[in-house]
């Protein structure tokens, strides 16, 4: 089986998405309604459990949550007002059902189920301290270590327990967790992860992006505060910080890619904002040419911005089929080139003797990139520009994005012209960090902390990352040993 998009098979990707609800008689469909909106934040597996006042309830599956949540056998075996549910791309942990969330175990207090879109830096090191305390952990992910961390906490309540386990992690985590006594849903203190609280009657949601409360019929209330806990209990709401305030550094990246456009992050309109990167794109890289071509689908905004700031008319000069399964059959290697072509095609009738500008949200690996200029150049385009809307991309991300190692990012090896001559086009420019603030209303200053978690693009982590450290600690050792044999 091949995946049969040429464009996706080369993006970075969000680890997961959230989706709680407390006091409504439809809890668990409501969940299922936002797993499908979130579905592009992770595409691996999803799952929902849920509470009836007495009994969890849960359902976990492999791949997407059409298919597997839109049942009414389902639905009904997750009876309940309370529920909570989780769409799955695994940064950590390998790809099986035993990892799939909400994880959940029986505590001293009762039953914990707990959906985390994010990823622990330190989770290694704590998940060794833990096992050597006795801790049995029943999956590999990095979430089950907050679960490990609440049982053996010393403290006598279980919000004082979850503070003290959220204390000793590191990264980036939003979280919406289960208990007997209520919900709990929260951020990172640097709010690195978006989540987000709407109400539907008398019921409280959240979720990782407001497009999900849309989906729902939802009203958006506000965003959860970077460093901020709120406990539902029968109906009511308490807010309390109990961690340092540092300055937020929410992830750039979620308006560049990883939001759907639709969504509304940190009072900015993602798409309002995608546009806006294309503009600076095309005041900093300017080309003279005769259409400006996005890269379906996540390329669209940053085009459209592009095409209005140059003058350039916008055309789609790749043509998607919506109709076309994730995969199919591959019987020999000719069938398999040409099935990239099921989902995308170029309008070859528009391209021909055109000198055509692409539009991306970033290169990873470049090979995508290199597909996409071919593909120009096998339907006839004069020349084939390539402009992306983010930075260069350099650096991993440890906070629950599925980055490449750093030696196989295309940008951390090559020059912007080495780039150029790996995808074969005529030129490449990349949106500046000034200019990707600049569309956010931002300035980058260097006598101050950013105002997002920029990593990716500028390798300035945010927080401490112990088990990198640890790790490049044992490969240096392992080379010098390597030596001096």
């Amino acid at each position: 089986m091949l995946t049969t998009n040429p464009f996706d098979d080369d993006k970075l990707r969000e680890e997961c998405g959230v989706f709680g609800v407390s006091g409504s008689d439809s809890a668990a469909a409501l969940v299922a309604l936002g797993l499908h909106a979130l579905q592009h934040r992770g595409q691996e597996a999803a799952g929902i459990t849920s509470f009836d006042g007495t009994h969890f309830h849960t359902h976990r599956a492999m791949g997407h949550v059409a298919g597997n949540f839109d049942r009414d056998e389902v639905i009904r075996s997750l009876p309940g007002t309370v529920a909570a549910g989780h769409v799955r791309y695994s940064t950590t942990g390998e790809t099986a059902l035993r990892n799939v969330q909400p994880l959940y175990a029986e505590l001293q207090s009762g039953g914990f189920a707990i959906a985390h879109n994010g990823n622990i830096s330190n989770a290694m090191k704590l998940r060794r301290d833990l096992v050597r305390r006795g801790s049995i952990f029943q999956s590999t992910s990095d979430t089950e270590t907050i679960i490990h961390l609440v049982a053996t906490s010393t403290y006598r309540t279980l919000l004082d327990r979850f503070i003290d386990a959220l204390k000793q992690i590191e990264g980036a985590y939003s979280l919406v967790v289960m208990t007997p006594e209520g919900m709990i849903a929260c951020r990172d203190p640097l709010g690195i992860r978006p989540l987000v609280m709407g109400r539907l009657g008398d019921a409280v949601i959240f979720a990782s992006e407001t497009v999900a409360l849309d989906v729902c019929g939802a009203t958006f209330d506000r965003a959860v505060e970077p460093g901020e806990l709120i406990i539902v209990q029968n109906g009511e709401l308490r807010s309390i910080h109990p961690f340092a305030r540092p300055a937020p550094r929410p992830c750039i990246f979620e308006w560049v890619y990883f939001s759907r456009p639709d969504s509304i992050v940190g009072d900015h309109s993602v798409y309002s904002v995608r546009k806006e990167i294309g503009a600076q794109l095309a005041a900093e890289a300017p080309v003279d040419a005769d259409l400006i071509i996005p890269v379906p689908d996540s390329g669209v905004p940053a085009a459209i911005g592009y095409a209005q700031a140059s003058g350039i008319p916008f055309e789609l000069g790749i043509i998607r089929s919506h109709y076309v399964g994730r995969t199919f059959i591959q019987p020999g290697d000719q069938v398999r080139h040409l099935g990239v072509k099921l989902k995308h095609n170029a309008n070859r009738a528009l391209i021909k003797d055109k000198r055509v500008v692409l539009v991306d949200d970033s290169i990873v690996r470049g090979t995508t990139s290199l597909k996409i200029v071919q593909m120009m150049r096998d339907a006839g385009a004069a020349e084939v520009h390539m402009r992306i809307a983010s930075p260069p991309t350099r650096h991993s991300c440890f906070y629950g994005v599925d980055t490449p190692e750093r030696s196989k990012l295309l940008a951390h090896k090559l020059s912007l012209g080495g780039m150029t001559d790996f995808i074969h086009a005529d030129s490449l420019a990349f949106v500046s960090i000034d200019g990707l603030y600049k569309a956010l209303g931002h300035a980058r200053r260097a006598d101050i902390h950013p105002s997002f978690c920029d990593a990716c693009f500028t390798g300035d982590y945010p927080t401490t990352l112990t088990d990198q450290d640890e790790t490049a600690e044992v490969d240096q050792f392992a080379m010098l040993a390597e030596r001096l044999n």
